[in-house]
């Protein structure tokens, strides 16, 4: 199981080095049936793996033109005060034990992977049903942007972060082509520095907490990073719109099938 662990952690890379999102989600996945790690503790790992890969992402992104620093900034201002906070303070204090219905006991592992599912099952709709992308502008109106509801978006994708683990590039990409009215390949670039900032942040908020496997979790990054530069080249080759479909059939079957393994077996 842990070869397979590996080899998908290269298609998490892929995945953000090639539509700028859709890998973070597999990453808690991964970590929990492939590599039999705790969910609470995936979502931790999950957070430095997501951020450092998305982070080389970003910077290979940001060498093209195709990052849009200010918007980064503007996002960050909620989504990754967010993070922290419930890194920090809400994640430690959630119980093991949350209730009970019938004889079916409900734990902190089955609700965070139940709610990871839900979250997969949206994202993949959400890059099943995308639309074509828009033609590429050279320049942002900054006078099209509304704070108000980019704020409000950053704290709810900084909830996501926070609570699974998970980059949320599938939320933020839509947000920054219709609220910031980005190009698509800056919307993917600058996705790329969002999730790392909000992720490397948000993992800051468990140090103490938790006890790390370093070589674990290096190696598993190093994996990704690969990853990224991989989907880095296949996304200049290939179509990305057919490729992201077809990922988001992957993760819809992913998601339903922990949905069930979590509830019923």
């Amino acid at each position: 199981m842990q070869t397979l662990g590996y080899f998908a952690s290269l298609l998490i890379g892929i995945s953000l080095g090639m539509i700028g999102g859709g890998g973070s989600i597999l990453t808690v996945p991964v970590l929990v049936y492939l590599f039999s790690i705790n969910p609470l503790l995936s979502t931790s790992y999950s957070l430095f793996i997501v951020g450092s890969t998305s982070l080389v992402g970003a910077y290979n992104n940001y060498r093209k033109g195709f990052v849009s620093i200010k918007t980064a900034l503007l996002f960050g201002l909620s989504s990754i005060t967010t993070v922290f906070l419930t890194r920090k303070f809400l994640i430690p204090n959630i119980p093991k034990n949350l209730g009970t219905i019938g004889s079916f006991q409900i734990t902190q592992s089955i609700v965070i992977m139940v709610l990871f599912a839900i979250l997969m099952v949206t994202a993949a709709l959400s890059m099943i049903k995308s639309k074509k992308e828009e033609p590429i502008k050279n320049t942002i109106d900054d006078k099209k942007i509304n704070l108000p509801k980019l704020l409000s978006y950053g704290i709810a994708i900084g909830l996501a972060t926070g609570i699974l683990g998970a980059g949320g590039g599938f939320l933020l990409i839509p947000t920054l082509v219709l609220l910031v009215k980005l190009p698509m390949k800056e919307a993917v670039g600058t996705s790329l520095l969002i999730i790392a900032l909000n992720s490397l942040i948000g993992f800051t908020g468990d140090l103490g907490h938790f006890t790390m496997d370093w070589l674990f979790l290096i190696k598993i990054t190093c994996i990704a990073i690969i990853g990224v530069f991989i989907g880095g080249f296949m996304g200049e080759k290939l179509s990305g719109a057919k490729l992201k479909k077809g990922f988001g059939w992957f993760v819809l079957i992913m998601g339903i099938y922990i949905i069930v393994k979590e509830v019923f077996f």
